[in-house]
């Protein structure tokens, strides 16, 4: 793709620094570098220069570097101006290029027009964008991996093994009478059975990438003076919620973020689930509920000292009221009060964990709870920077390849069998961008940040 348009923008962060950067992309580079540098800098080698302003006076010195093109991150000319990092300096530098033909560069346009140009494909943007915005080391690392190709090689590994099943079972189409049996040919399920092992792989991969990228959100439930916010203070490691021995004191959410041996956990304390006394209240209720909605897990707190109103009966009513869709595990607080161990049943549904938010016994094992709930492990080595889009469409491959050797195996329809890999291929091709739509493309570009 070339563009008529050579774009600029401020790459360095807001603010005072110590050093800041312009960044220009185009095909008006050369020209524009001679007016502002007083000549073209020899490509890749950073020299040392004055900005000067229309009147020859300088703006500001610090280093050029040129990258001609097609060798620079958008496969455009590309100059990069790194002065002092001051915001007068950098503005009056960004009005002398904007005066000399430049315009300002969409959010995301350099990572945009390399991916058209065909430096990196749309999953490595992505991934350029998750590296800015890692949370974590494993979240870095796993950006990183994705960043440099390594899941999108993975994909197209994929996409090559479909092809060559493709292949395959277009002959016998093709060639019906030909020495070809090929439905009881050993290599059809054989390759199958290599394409469900690399989807698995690249699968669990990504999740991992995914949990480390957007995290884990669980709301923590229950009713009045249970111990939620006790929990919430607990496992914090933090007194961030009012508790108190009043019924009703969580009138509001209370967000708060924190990690489990680098998960990010995104935890919502909401108040009691009761009849609502007041108008606050009852709002509070309702936002609760809404969060419930949206929650990847819903710790519903109990209090394990109430015996008599934790009886299967009373728990089956309660557990009606909750989201079906979102999973629930039930939290017995206050053992400290009881004669009942801190331990965990998970053999059940829902799981149930007994603890004791105030001395913390037990809170390890809903710690250990929530990480194997989420399938996520300590060891982060492998994991991708995924999201959820990327996650759907290898879900939607699988299943294409899963209906396939269905349609082969009851009907021995080869047609069916060689349509849904050619779905297959579609939706791996979604990931990195071989058939993605420009609306999606738009989307995604327009959340990085201006300058990237």
């Amino acid at each position: 793709m070339t563009s008529p348009d050579t774009i600029v923008a401020i790459a360095s962060p807001a603010g005072r620094g110590a050093v800041g950067i312009v960044r220009i992309s185009g095909s008006e580079v050369p020209r524009i570098a001679a007016q502002i540098l007083g000549g073209v800098p020899a490509p890749r080698q950073a020299r040392l220069s004055r900005f000067f302003d229309a009147a020859g006076a300088s703006l500001d010195q610090g280093l050029a570097l040129y990258f001609p093109a097609p060798a620079s991150f958008t496969g455009e000319h590309v100059l990069e101006l790194q002065g002092h990092g001051g915001a007068q300096v950098l503005d009056l530098v960004l009005k002398r290029l904007l005066a000399l033909g430049c315009r300002m560069a969409r959010p995301g346009e350099f990572s945009e027009r390399a991916f058209w140009n065909g430096k990196i494909d749309v999953l490595q943007a992505e991934a350029v964008a998750d590296l800015i915005d890692a949370g974590s080391t494993a979240a870095a690392r796993a950006a990183a991996r994705s960043m440099q190709g390594e899941f999108s090689a993975r994909v197209k590994e994929l996409q090559s093994q479909l092809t060559g099943l493709r292949s395959y079972v277009e002959a016998a189409i093709d060639f019906p009478d030909e020495e070809l049996d090929f439905l009881s040919d050993r290599e059809v399920s054989g390759r199958l059975a290599q394409v469900f092992a690399g989807f698995d792989s690249i699968t669990s991969a990504a999740r991992q990438g995914a949990l480390l990228r957007e995290g884990l959100n669980v709301v923590i439930a229950g009713k009045p003076n249970a111990g939620k916010s006790s929990l919430l203070n607990r496992l914090a490691g933090d007194e961030v919620a009012i508790v108190t021995d009043l019924p009703g004191t969580t009138r509001d959410l209370l967000r708060q973020s924190l990690q489990l041996d680098g998960l990010p956990l995104n935890l919502i304390d909401t108040a009691g689930l009761r009849t609502a006394l007041d108008v606050a209240e009852a709002e509070g209720i309702r936002r609760a509920r809404g969060e419930m909605l949206r929650a990847d897990r819903v710790i519903y707190v109990l209090d394990a000292s109430l015996a008599e109103e934790n009886t299967p009966a009373r728990l089956a009513a309660e557990l009606e009221l909750l989201p079906r869709e979102v999973p629930v595990t039930l939290v017995f607080n206050k053992i400290d009060l009881t004669e009942i161990a801190a331990h965990a049943d998970e053999g059940g549904a829902p799981a149930r964990v007994y603890l004791s938010a105030l001395t913390g016994e037990g809170v390890d094992l809903l710690r250990e709870h929530l990480k194997a709930s989420a399938g996520y492990h300590d060891s982060e080595s492998g994991a991708l920077s995924a999201r959820r889009r990327h996650l759907d469409a290898l879900a939607r491959a699988r299943e294409h390849v899963k209906n396939a050797a269905a349609a082969l195996r009851d009907t021995h329809a080869i047609e069916l069998f060689a349509e849904d890999l050619r779905l297959a291929q579609h939706a791996l091709g979604e990931i990195t961008g071989e058939f993605t739509s420009e609306d999606l493309l738009g989307e995604i570009f327009a959340s990085f940040c201006i300058g990237k």
